[in-house]
């Protein structure tokens, strides 16, 4: 996100006007899945917030448990739409650890270089595919929640023509190629042709954000940007990938930047759009629970064109959770297991509820930390909504 105060106004620089937005009035508690967990309001929306208020004050110092509270949040930005004074959490998030990191309080080393790593696409396709040979070798644990990584890849796509778009990104890319031919597949049968960005645009940044990594951040976006000009469309098919894209305004403050988000769509809200131009498919219609990435739900807003791409195929069963967070939140999940286990332990509870009561075994996922995150524990198949849609209209 961009600036919001001068940096030596207070500890953590956060704006006065938003922290106050906030009422306590608890609503956003029962969509928290920290507090779900561990019922600690300190693990709350509510909790963060009066300690984010206390430090910048200086009433409190950063302390080991003041960046216990920062960290153990999923940033899964839950919390906002059931908040009634509409409380930006997600912006006080983001400028907390951006503080944090700054001082070197949070992100140390070894985890900023596993981040630079995103941003050379080479370098992390060779490294994705040591690791799956280190797979084949059982040296890599079966609770890191990996999905079984391709030792060699198909090939990568190559541009149709200029209607559109398509970002291919970083983990997307290296582990799950095969959603991009979909992805391309669907976008030749709506009647468009599409673009594939350079090495530039490899990586959009979203960790860094998420990291407090303002500066990396705002470098690779940059990159992103300069890797897809015009005016067409830039559609998305990794949830948390779309979000930050769609908030490159804020995070690179230009007048540039805000022209390039609003080119950005999620891929099933640009299918959402086609789905007449779409063929009709042949086989029967399978039951299909579906799961929303918080960041397709709560920050983007667009979890209803999922249901819409899917209903084109097959029948659609919710889940009873609300929109539960499932605990992956990017890297959360390797860098707080504990906690990310015991959230996606409820929302694993609501899937088999869900897949007792109507039969279904597949499982839509529209964000690739999602679908592996629960891929480590389910005994039944996640899949991309685009990889569903693809397959039933396949000849």
């Amino acid at each position: 996100m961009g600036e919001l105060v001068a940096r030596d106004r207070s500890p953590l620089g956060l704006d006065a006007e938003l922290l106050s937005t906030c009422v306590s009035c608890g609503l956003c508690l029962p969509h928290c899945p920290t507090f779900r967990v561990t019922g600690e309001e300190k693990y709350s929306p509510r909790g963060r917030i009066d300690a984010m208020r206390a430090v910048d004050s200086g009433t409190l110092p950063v302390d080991d448990a003041f960046v216990d509270f920062i960290e153990t949040c999923v940033q899964c930005r839950g919390c906002e739409p059931a908040c009634p004074s509409g409380v930006h959490f997600g912006a006080l998030m983001e400028e907390t650890r951006r503080a944090l990191a700054t001082s070197g309080a949070i992100t140390p080393w070894w985890q900023r270089l596993g981040f630079r790593v995103l941003g050379h696409h080479r370098t992390l396709l060779v490294g994705s595919s040591l690791l799956a040979v280190a797979q084949r070798l059982r040296l890599v644990p079966r609770r890191l929640g990996l999905p079984e990584l391709a030792v060699r890849r198909i090939p990568r796509l190559e541009s149709t023509g200029t209607d559109v778009w398509l970002f291919t990104g970083c983990v997307m890319d290296a582990w799950q190629r095969q959603t991009h031919r979909s992805t391309a597949e669907l976008i030749s049968l709506a009647g468009s042709s599409f673009a594939v960005p350079d090495s530039q645009g490899a990586c959009c940044g979203a960790l860094h954000v998420h990291a407090g990594l303002h500066d990396a951040a705002v470098a690779l976006a940059e990159r992103v940007m300069s890797s897809m000009p015009g005016d067409g469309a830039i559609l998305v098919n990794s949830a948390g990938c779309g979000a930050a894209m769609k908030d490159y305004g804020e995070l690179v403050g230009t007048d540039a930047a805000l022209r390039f988000s609003a080119r950005v769509r999620d891929i099933n809200e640009w299918l959402a759009a086609r789905i007449d131009v779409l063929p009709a498919p042949s086989g029967p219609r399978s039951a299909v629970i579906v799961q929303d990435p918080c960041h397709l739900r709560h920050v983007q807003r667009a979890h209803e064109p999922v249901r819409t791409l899917l209903g084109h195929v097959a029948d659609i069963v919710e889940l009873d959770d609300e929109g539960l967070c499932c605990g992956a939140g990017g890297a959360y999940s390797a860098l707080q297991p504990a906690l990310a286990g015991d959230i996606r332990t409820r929302k694993v509870a609501s899937i088999d509820r869900a897949r007792s009561a109507s039969g279904a075994q597949l499982v839509a996922s529209a964000n690739p930390g999602c679908s592996m995150h629960l891929s480590a524990v389910l005994d039944c198949t996640v899949r991309h909504p685009v990889d569903i849609v693809a397959e039933a209209l396949r000849p």
